[in-house]
């Protein structure tokens, strides 16, 4: 008897993702370590955040990557994930200025966000 684990279980990887972001995310200010000022210069804390939403993206779409459908159906479902961790990013912000300590809401972190996960929606063709 063979076992065909459901299609959800193919997200977990996914979801562990989002959930240990959700904590990076939301840890206070004080809490975070200070990495110099040389990070600052090449902006280190953006190229973070393109790395793990860009992951994220990449996650969320290799499941359905390996389900036979067709390409077109493929493209927008990659679209679709990837305008909803770019709104994500954005849900982020806000909750970072409104509910956690020593953090704030920053316009270029957004911006970082969703270039990860557009990069990785550019690159779907490649990558699956």
């Amino acid at each position: 008897m063979t076992f065909i684990k459901p299609f959800f279980y193919s997200f977990i990887p996914a979801i562990l993702w989002w959930l240990f972001v959700l904590v990076l995310l939301c840890t206070p200010g004080e809490d975070l370590p200070k990495l110099g000022s040389w990070t600052e210069l090449v902006n280190f804390d953006k190229i973070i955040h393109i790395f793990i939403f860009g992951l994220m993206a990449y996650l969320f779409m290799k499941p359905i990557a390996q389900k036979v459908i067709s390409q077109n159906s493929k493209k927008k479902i990659f679209l679709k994930i990837t305008i909803a961790i770019a709104l994500w990013g954005l849900t982020t912000e806000f909750i970072q200025d409104f509910w956690i300590e020593g953090r704030s809401f920053d316009l270029w972190d957004f911006a970082a966000d969703s270039i990860g996960a557009f990069a990785v929606f550019v690159l779907s063709k490649r990558l699956f």
